[in-house]
């Protein structure tokens, strides 16, 4: 039995050698970016696209193209200073992680918490302003100390996935009276008496998921991709997305243009593929603050889109993955038990809504960044950053940007950029591996 296992993970590795990824950084070829380019099987776009976003690293052009089984990628990137990258350890840690096989791109690498040290903690419910706020008072009534925690808020609904320990003892917490009365009144602040939806919660030991893209599947099982009614004649600050047939080359055509930020890219192709839907080609332009995406896909069938009610739920949901941004606050300070909650209750009480929140702590110190909006989910006024600055400390908090949706953007034709200018690349003209591995 033990030979037959030997014969097996022999040819695995066999396996992977002959199809193992291609990878080439160039730092030469632009001015204002390094070039990044892959080759791998069909169906890793994310993985590829993860490992870069968790690395740090913001895409400013990227595109993309399938052949023969393999698929291309070309991506300019810079650090989040808008720099090239020029540190060799780091350009060396970044053809390390692409060269890692496929199978294995899956593993988180900049959202991993697999110790069992923490519980983790999902969350799902109606969003309401405060709602974070509560929660952390909640857990921290609990003596549950928050290590590290990610939280989404779009269209009336929020997610979270929380790491917490004891208080007491800086571990995992194990009585299961004590989980149950944490999930019961978790439970208790996430009910809305006037919402049909159940909001749910789940207590577990910590698995190896990426945090970003579990959220995303959470937001996408609570449906926040279906608007508020009071918000469904409003299109004046959506992203213009566009979903349309191609039928002399198969596929289905996806567009949008919208404001550019980070992790655009991975948000996009994370909700195509958790659709179950494949990217054959694509291209993504970003230029000053605007981006413009387009992809070809197709279901993982095969075939394209065949319905009008198709169409209209990717175009919702790709709206919804672009639109969950908003100023950015970010704090830096020395880590304490209770800061959290004192942190949410500001913000509360300066009348502004987290939409979106990413905590961590690591070696005493406490870095939160929060994407907050004013209560009726408008841009926040200056004075009111000023006042928060001037209550927590000047040096504490510092203000990333207002990343305001823009103008309804106006419509182009799906394809007139793709199909016109993408293979002139000269990062695909000079890079002949598709044609040597086909």
């Amino acid at each position: 039995m033990a030979d037959r296992d030997d014969d097996d993970d022999a040819y695995a590795k066999l396996v992977r050698r002959m199809n193992s990824p291609r990878v080439v950084i160039e730092n030469d070829a632009f001015k204002r970016a390094t070039v990044i380019q892959t080759v791998y099987r069909q169906g890793t776009l994310l993985e590829v696209v993860q490992v870069l976003t968790d690395l740090n690293l913001v895409i400013t052009k990227a595109y993309m193209s399938s052949d023969g089984g393999w698929f291309m990628n070309v991506f300019h990137v810079t650090d989040d200073g808008g720099n090239k990258i020029r540190d060799e350890g780091i350009l060396n840690c970044i053809k390390k992680a692409l060269e890692t096989d496929a199978s294995y791109m899956v593993k988180p690498m900049g959202k991993k918490l697999l110790s069992k040290e923490h519980t983790l903690i999902e969350l799902t419910g109606t969003d309401r302003p405060g709602l974070l706020s509560e929660v952390c008072a909640v857990l921290t009534d609990l003596s549950c100390n928050v290590v590290n925690a990610e939280i989404w808020a779009h269209n009336a609904r929020a997610a979270a996935v929380i790491h917490i320990t004891d208080q007491s003892t800086g571990t995992a917490i194990e009585d299961p009276d004590q989980l149950s009365l944490i999930q019961e009144l978790l439970y208790n602040v996430l009910k809305d008496l006037g919402d049909y939806r159940t909001p749910t919660v789940s207590i577990s030991s910590p698995e190896q998921i990426h945090t970003g893209r579990r959220l995303h599947q959470m937001m996408f099982a609570a449906r926040d991709f279906e608007r508020p009614v009071s918000d469904q004649n409003d299109d004046s600050v959506r992203p213009y997305v566009t979903v349309s047939d191609c039928p002399d080359r198969d596929y289905t055509v996806v567009t949008a243009r919208s404001i550019d930020r980070p992790k655009l890219l991975f948000d996009t192709v994370c909700t195509l593929t958790d659709m179950q839907y494949l990217v054959f080609h694509g291209a993504v332009i970003t230029d000053r603050d605007e981006a413009y995406q387009e992809y070809y896909i197709r279901h993982v069938d095969g075939f394209p889109m065949s319905s009008e009610a198709e169409r209209q739920r990717v175009m919702e949901c790709i709206q919804a993955a672009i639109e969950r941004r908003g100023l950015q606050l970010e704090l830096f300070t020395d880590d304490h038990f209770g800061l959290l909650s004192d942190i949410t209750r500001t913000l509360r009480e300066n009348g502004l809504c987290a939409k979106r929140a990413e905590i961590s702590t690591k070696n005493g110190k406490a870095k939160h960044n929060f994407i907050v909006t004013d209560v009726s989910g408008n841009p926040v006024e200056p004075k009111t950053i000023y006042l928060i600055r001037q209550q927590m400390g000047q040096s504490v908090i510092q203000v990333k940007g207002n990343l305001s949706m823009s103008p309804k953007f106006p419509q182009q034709t799906p394809g007139s950029f793709l199909f016109g200018s993408f293979f002139k690349c000269p990062s695909f003209q000079n890079f002949g591996l598709i044609k040597s591995l086909s």
